[in-house]
This record gives structure tokens, C-alpha cells and sequence, in this order.
């Protein structure tokens, strides 16, 4: 296996469980923080809603650094950069453990983000080149994705219960390297078979476009902010409102934990009901759930709470598959690259934008039941977007190319 030679590396994939395991790492990564974070400020001597600041640029650099990951992987070879992925979020985790100082815990998390946004551009890209049950294969690697999301706090509680906060960097730097060191041994050949095809492109443009794409960035923007929000708050969230079920951080970990790995599979019954309905319809539908329950939640503690909160986070999941349904029955194939880029931004800032503003919010002395009821009126745009958009004739979108 000649991974240091650059064409002979570009013969070189890796199997889908070295992918799925990478995705479960990638987002059980980006959330040890979450959890992490009220130990870490106390540590330091800083409050909930001073520290959570510092994994601002981490957040950031795991949407800004992909498009160079992206390009690099086109440049040379996808298998030479995913070599680099565990190992470099190995070293930002690792930093995190020697961190003694708040700025030097950003900077460390900064560096996972950094490597962690290698993942989605560079390992889908690698799992999608066989077109084999390619749908079957993808729902099976987010369902890995998410259980990274549920497991996060989980281990990060228990670690921190039984230890301290810096120790619940230092085990998942080990594992990563680990993963990295086994993932170098997991690559196989592969026939690359060069298909020279011409694509008819068209000079016009979508009827309605600028109504699609406006849904999409209402949808994108408003959502995107609603997940970013729960899945880094709700462990928290837990700790202050479920005393009555239980003061254990690592119990409250685990709850958190279980509403993240049943909410997750919505996504596989949503991808059902999109193939066969409207996601018009179900856009809508999501909306309206995710506007009732995560409101509903702001008002309850406990039992309660947490019941709610598994049915609001059902509805949040949910609507991750939507997005990229909607480009494909509404956008015309030649612009859906550059759509995607737009997405892509207003990803980014949506989940760049959750900490400060979370971290302002608090500090004004509002509640989580406050934030909550906000989150709840964003919901009101999905809502909005999915009435925007176009209805579909005979499963194709009332559309023309002008």
C-alpha cells in the first residue's frame, strides 16, 4: 500500500465501517465541549456562559476549513487527507487535556474543529463512489454520525464523575489515534475507471428559483441554528432542570444521550416519507412540530422535560434529510453544486453563531426556559420556508427551465 506516492494513493478507498466508525468520532468530537464545558469554567474560574465562548472557533473551523479539505482531496487524493483526519483531531484533543488556560482550550478546540471538518467533504465523498444501495449505505453512516452526537455526553460525564474534565479529552485523543493507526491499515485497491462524458448544460435558469433558494436559506438558517443550539445545550439544559430525576452528571450525560440516539432515527423515517410525499408537506409538518414541542419544553422540568424534549429533538433530527431532498426535486442538476455552497455558508454561520449568542443571552440573566421559547419561534420560519415553496406535480416540482 503506497500511500506516499499521490497516484498510486488515488487507488486506494477505505470500507464503509472505517467511514461509519469516522463518522461516529467526527461529531462525538465536536460535542466532549458541550459537556465538558461547565467543569472546564469552573476550573478556570469562569461561569457556564463565559466559557462556552472559547469553542466558538472550533464550531467555526469545522464548517470553514471543509471547503479546503474539499479542495485538497480534488487536488491530490481523498485517501492522503483522511489519513490525516483522526490524527489531527487526536492532537486538538490532546491539547485540550494539556490546556491551562481558557484561551488555550479555544485554541485546542479550534484545532479539532480544524481536522474534524475533513470528515463530511472528504469521507461521504469516499463512501458515495461506490453507487451500490448508495441510499441504504448513507442512512446507515448518519445513523453512526448520530450515535457520535448521543455518545458524547455520555462518556464525557462519566469520565468527568469519576475523574476530571481534562481526562475527558485525553481518553478520545488515545482512541482517535488509535482509529488513525487501524484506518492506515483499512485502505484497499481500487479499479479507477476513467469516464469522459459530456453534460448538456443549459443557459437558463429554474422558473421560481429565487423562491426555492430563499426557502432554502430560511430553512437552512433557522434549523441549522434550532440543532446547533439543542445538541450543544440540552446536556446542560439537564443538569440544571432534571434535579429531580437526578443530580449525577454522568446520569444526566446519559439522558441527554438517549434523547440524541432515538431522536436520530427520524432521519430514516423521514428519508421514507420523502420519498413518497411532498417535502413540502413534511417540511411543513417538521416546522410546526418542532415549534409546539421545543416550546413545551421551556415550560417543564424533570420527567416531563425530558419526555418532551425526546419528541422536540425527533422533529429537529428530523428535518436534517429535508434540505438536500428539496435540491434535488426543485433544483436543476447543474446548479445544485453551487447551491450547496450557499447552504453551506449559511451553515456555517448559523453554527458559528450559537455560542456567542447563547453565551450573551445568558449572561443578561435569561433562563433557559427563555432560550428555549426563542428557539421555539425560530421554528416559525421552517414553517414559512415550506409554504414558500413551489407544489409538485406527479412527484416532479412545478418548475420550468426558462
Amino acid at each position: 500500500m503506497k500511500l506516499f506516492n499521490i497516484e498510486a494513493s488515488r487507488n486506494l478507498t477505505l470500507p464503509d465501517m472505517y467511514i461509519n466508525i469516522g463518522h461516529f468520532l467526527d461529531h462525538f468530537m465536536m460535542l466532549i465541549f458541550a459537556k465538558a464545558a461547565f467543569d472546564a469554567g469552573r476550573h478556570f474560574g469562569l461561569s457556564y456562559d463565559e466559557i462556552i465562548i472559547y469553542g466558538t472557533l472550533g464550531l467555526f473551523l469545522f464548517g470553514a476549513a471543509a471547503p479546503l479539505a474539499g479542495w485538497l482531496a480534488d487536488k491530490y487524493s481523498r485517501s492522503l487527507i483522511i489519513i490525516i483526519y483522526p490524527f489531527g483531531v487526536s492532537l486538538g484533543s490532546f491539547l485540550c487535556f494539556l490546556s491551562s488556560s481558557p484561551i488555550m482550550l479555544g485554541f485546542s478546540i479550534g484545532v479539532i474543529g480544524f481536522f474534524a471538518a475533513i470528515f463530511h467533504p472528504v469521507g461521504i465523498a469516499m463512501l458515495i463512489r461506490d453507487s451500490n444501495k448508495v441510499g441504504v449505505r448513507l442512512g446507515v453512516n448518519g445513523v453512526w454520525g448520530n450515535m457520535g452526537v448521543a455518545a458524547a455526553p455520555v462518556l464525557t460525564g462519566f469520565i468527568i464523575l469519576n475523574s476530571n474534565w481534562q481526562l475527558s479529552f485525553l481518553v478520545p485523543s488515545l482512541i482517535c489515534l488509535l482509529f488513525g493507526i487501524a484506518q492506515l491499515r483499512g485502505f484497499k485497491e481500487i479499479d479507477i475507471k476513467e469516464e469522459k462524458t459530456k453534460q448538456k448544460i443549459s443557459n437558463g435558469l429554474v422558473e421560481g428559483w429565487k423562491i426555492v433558494l430563499l426557502s432554502l436559506t430560511m430553512t437552512t438558517l433557522a434549523g441549522g441554528f434550532i440543532f446547533g443550539s439543542l445538541t450543544f445545550l440540552i446536556p446542560r439544559i439537564f443538569e440544571v432542570n432534571l434535579s429531580g430525576i437526578s443530580v449525577d452528571i454522568a446520569i444526566t450525560g446519559l439522558l441527554a444521550g438517549i434523547v440524541y440516539a432515538i431522536a436520530s432515527l427520524s432521519q430514516v423515517g423521514v428519508g421514507y416519507l420523502i420519498d413518497r410525499y411532498s417535502p413540502k408537506i413534511i417540511l411543513g409538518f417538521v416546522g410546526v412540530g418542532q415549534f409546539f414541542l421545543i416550546y413545551l419544553s421551556s415550560l417543564y422540568i424533570d420527567y416531563a422535560l425530558f419526555f418532551v424534549m425526546l419528541m422536540a429533538m425527533f422533529f429537529v433530527f428530523g428535518q436534517v434529510p429535508i434540505t438536500d431532498a428539496i435540491l434535488v426535486r426543485y433544483v436543476d442538476d447543474q446548479w445544485r453544486a453551487r447551491i450547496l455552497s450557499v447552504k453551506f455558508l449559511i451553515n456555517l454561520c448559523a453554527g458559528a453563531s450559537v455560542l456567542p449568542l447563547v453565551s450573551l443571552f445568558l449572561g443578561y440573566g435569561y433562563t433557559f426556559s427563555d432560550l428555549l421559547t426563542i428557539l421555539s419561534c425560530l421554528a416559525i420560519f421552517v414553517v414559512i420556508s415550506a409554504y414558500m415553496l413551489p407544489k409538485i406535480k406527479d412527484n416532479k416540482p412545478e418548475l420550468k427551465i426558462a
